[in-house]
């Protein structure tokens, strides 16, 4: 008989904005969230198990688990591509206007 054994994956220092969205996924592909975490940046002793009334200064690091490790990697990958996606954007909207060059 197999033996069933969790597997785990740790994402830490998650943007508050995308772990509902993080949440969803993990859902979706077979996975569930071991540990939510909210540490404090300026105090390695402070570290809460659900979200502070004031969250600035804190990390957001969830521990996932999967019966099989390829759940874990798709859902890095599409972590890894949303970061990448964001980071784009974010460049994209940097990038000067040529309008505004135009004399």
């Amino acid at each position: 008989m197999e033996k069933f054994q969790n597997k785990y994956l740790e994402i830490k220092n998650i943007n508050k904005d995308i772990v509902a969205w993080l949440e969803d996924i993990v859902e979706e592909n077979n996975c569930r969230v071991e540990r939510k975490e909210w540490k404090s940046k300026y105090n390695s002793y402070v570290v809460y198990d659900y979200e502070p009334f004031c969250s600035e200064g804190f990390e957001i690091n969830i521990l996932l688990s999967s019966f099989d490790i390829s759940y874990l990697n798709f859902i890095k990958y599409l972590y890894n591509e949303k970061l990448s996606t964001i980071e784009y954007l974010d460049n994209c909207i940097k990038i000067p206007s040529v309008k505004n060059y135009i004399i």
